[in-house]
């Protein structure tokens, strides 16, 4: 799309200045936002009341709601403007992790993203562009985006963004490419002590195939990860495991070199059920996540807008946060950023129940606000400069074009 042509009335430090404005008036509604979704848990694809809630607010402020939107129950997409400049989704996650909540911080995600939808939606008539927010469950594990774009989700999109919450204030998160499988290990029950030699202890094979991993970690790159779970070993000691189960999360730079590690995986997984005389069922995940394509002219404007609101990305290289995100697959199919704000101290790091606490305090309050400023100024860049987009789709062509 031109835009060229887009908001030609539409001065770019008076827009922000507005959506600025807006948001710090919205600021009491964004804050009860994400304190609710934080004392309210959910885990993938389970998210019901996030999304009531997040839909609600959208309707109530004049926004069309999509619920339940590209075939998956807690997903949603809320749109405004109908001119024919660029379109940018704004991105919302609110999933919680397994019994330590929102140690990811995803209500802040949640409510930063509501509140750059709901400042930007109250300018995009005039700015002659699209808004989308999207609202994407189960990203810690259940790959909701991806799901979501195999119906349909980002197919109109230039531009797709949020921030995700860190112990670091950082202009990208380290995000590499990861798939998830769970190895179901068989064997034959028998008396751990009156008949032991009638058994095949799947217990041992998984265990065998956890020590055959833990040697290979020795020997891949710095940039890969392989970790992992059991699940099930049995029921009592004397009886002879008949089943054992383990989950395991492969991690390498990208998709292509993602395949090679898996390979190696599995034939350490294999081993150990070779070595234990038992079977093994292997089954991956569905979907694997990408790595994070971020949009540099995109994440440069960003930046400045950051540092409108006051913050400033580390200069110390040793920051950086690693993991993996659905995310990725939408940078793939759209030029994206996933910049990741400060909310707690340098040495509270995600996933923590430490960082859960700060991701409702003053800190995580900050961040929500802060992050939508910069959101929505950045989306309005994209609204409302000429050249941010063919910049941006010439970088993302080059990126994804082998």
């Amino acid at each position: 799309m031109n835009a060229a042509v887009t908001g030609a009335d539409l001065e770019i430090g008076a827009a922000k200045q507005r959506v600025c404005d807006k948001i710090d008036l919205l600021a009491s509604e964004l804050l009860d936002v994400s304190h609710r979704i934080h004392a309210h848990p959910e885990l993938a694809f389970e998210e019901h009341y996030a999304h009531e809630l997040l839909t609600g607010v959208l309707a109530d402020h004049g926004l069309a709601v999509q619920r339940h939107a590209y075939g998956v129950e807690t997903a949603f997409e809320a749109r405004a403007g109908d001119g024919d400049g660029p379109v940018v989704a704004v991105v919302c996650e609110y999933d919680a992790l397994p019994d330590i909540g929102h140690a990811c911080g995803h209500n802040i995600i949640a409510a930063s993203g509501l509140g750059a939808g709901l400042a930007l939606a109250s300018l995009a008539g005039e700015a002659n562009a699209r808004l989308t927010v999207v609202g994407t469950p189960a990203e810690e594990g259940g790959g909701g985006k991806e799901l979501m774009m195999r119906q349909g989700a980002f197919a109109d999109a230039d531009a797709a963004m949020m921030i995700h919450p860190a112990n670091h204030e950082l202009s990208r998160f380290s995000a590499v490419a990861v798939h998830r499988v769970t190895a179901c290990y068989s064997g034959a029950a028998a008396h751990a002590a009156a008949a032991p030699e009638k058994g095949r202890n799947a217990l041992d094979a998984a265990v065998l195939g956890y020590n055959a991993v833990a040697a290979l970690r020795q020997h891949i790159r710095e940039d890969e990860r392989i970790h992992g779970v059991f699940t099930d070993g049995g029921v009592k000691p004397n009886i002879v495991p008949m089943t054992a189960a383990a989950e395991w999360y492969v991690r390498s730079t990208n998709l292509e070199s993602l395949e090679i590690l898996k390979h190696r995986v599995v034939a350490c997984l294999q081993a150990g059920a070779d070595a234990a005389c038992c079977g093994i069922e292997l089954k991956w995940g569905d979907p694997a996540y990408a790595d994070m394509n971020d949009s540099s002219p995109l994440l440069d404007r960003y930046l400045d807008n950051l540092d409108i609101v006051g913050r400033r990305v580390s200069t110390d290289a040793s920051c950086r946060v690693v993991g993996s995100t659905d995310m990725g697959n939408v940078s793939y199919a759209v030029p994206s950023i996933h910049p990741m704000i400060k909310v707690a101290p340098d040495d509270v790091p995600i996933h923590t129940p430490v960082f859960a606490e700060y991701a409702a305090g003053p800190e995580g309050d900050s961040a929500v606000i802060d992050g939508a400023k910069a959101l929505a100024m950045t989306a309005l860049d994209c609204w409302l400069d000429k050249t941010l987009l063919s910049k941006m789709q010439a970088e993302f062509a080059s990126t994804t074009t082998s």
